[in-house]
């Protein structure tokens, strides 16, 4: 069994409004040491054994988890340890 950890983010050239707004609330509470903020999306599964998760995890992603138009993604894949 395996747990696959993937983040998507917006690509650069695409606008980020819900960045851009949340680095605005920061700068009002005076953190404006805060810049450049992008809002992405945090997704965590498991996968049961198979014969090559990486591909599966890859597949899951530009099928469904990730608009590939706009937006990219990684992914970290670590061994569960069976109980």
């Amino acid at each position: 069994m395996y747990k696959a950890k993937v983040f998507v983010t917006l690509r650069e050239s695409v606008l980020d409004p819900q960045g851009t707004a949340v680095e605005q609330s920061l700068h009002h509470l005076g953190y404006k040491e805060a810049s450049e903020v992008r809002i992405g999306k945090f997704i965590e599964l498991t996968v049961e054994e198979t014969e090559n998760v990486e591909t599966r995890v890859k597949e899951m992603c530009e099928k469904l988890l990730a608009n590939t138009v706009i937006e990219d993604y990684r992914f970290e894949i670590e061994e569960v340890a069976k109980v």
